[in-house]
């Protein structure tokens, strides 16, 4: 059977609204030709609430984001509370649910298998929780967050994996609007270093094997040709 194609998108370090801004435009290509499509980056220091989310959940005053360079951003995937920053890994999953069926419960459990297959090549083991916490756990302490939206079965948002992160961020935050949960990096965990691009590459392939899809490398000088496209895609 053949494979569905999977673009592969990593423009590197992007500012969240930049990001928000690019799935918004793919999403409205996937009618238009564009192929499910994974964008695999790095944000600077930036908090946002998902729908279930309230302000509340961020436990520092505007002056001390203002000050430390946090942005916060309102959004529509699902859950509360949570932060992104250098040395996380954050992939969105822009895709079409009817070249999958349907079913979002199948699209998070595909994600946090990645997850899971990613981290115990590493020698660590990691497990799915029940749906209302969704991620990927490592014993009592998240290391991986999953949030998504569905509109007109297209999704947007994803995950983010926490690699060597700087976790006092998170303190700033009831993670996922869960006061003192705990959350975890895979630098803590190992004590060695993991290169970071080639995390990249490899969270790609396990994207491919657990979905089942054949991978295209998008460039990134083409990624603003496709921002500067407004009819048919077709070509990747």
């Amino acid at each position: 059977m053949r494979m569905l194609p999977l673009a592969v998108m990593t423009p590197g370090r992007m500012p969240y609204d930049e990001a928000l801004k690019l799935q918004e435009h793919l999403r409205g290509l996937l009618g238009q030709g564009l192929p499910d499509t994974l964008i695999l980056l790095e944000h600077p220091h930036v908090i946002t609430i998902g729908r279930r989310g309230t302000r509340k959940n961020i436990l520092v005053s505007e002056d001390i984001l203002e000050s430390q360079e946090i942005s916060v951003f309102e959004i529509t995937r699902g859950g509360d509370v949570t932060y992104h920053g250098p040395g996380q890994l954050v992939g969105y999953c822009v895709f079409d649910l009817k070249r999958h069926e349907g079913d979002i419960r199948q699209l998070v459990g595909n994600i946090q298998e990645v997850v899971i297959r990613f981290l115990a090549e590493r020698g660590i083991t990691a497990e799915r929780r029940n749906r209302e916490h969704t991620g990927v756990w490592v014993g009592n302490e998240k290391i991986a967050a999953i949030g998504i939206s569905v509109n007109e079965m297209k999704t947007m948002h994803g995950f983010s994996l926490n690699i060597d992160v700087n976790l006092d961020y998170f303190q700033y935050i009831n993670p996922c609007g869960v006061p003192g949960a705990g959350v975890i990096s895979l630098h803590t965990l190992t004590k060695k270093h993991e290169d970071f691009n080639k995390a990249t590459v490899r969270i790609a392939d396990l994207f491919c094997e657990v979905f089942s899809m054949s991978r295209i490398d998008i460039r990134k000088t083409d990624i603003q040709t496709i921002l500067n496209s407004k009819g048919a895609f077709t070509h990747v």
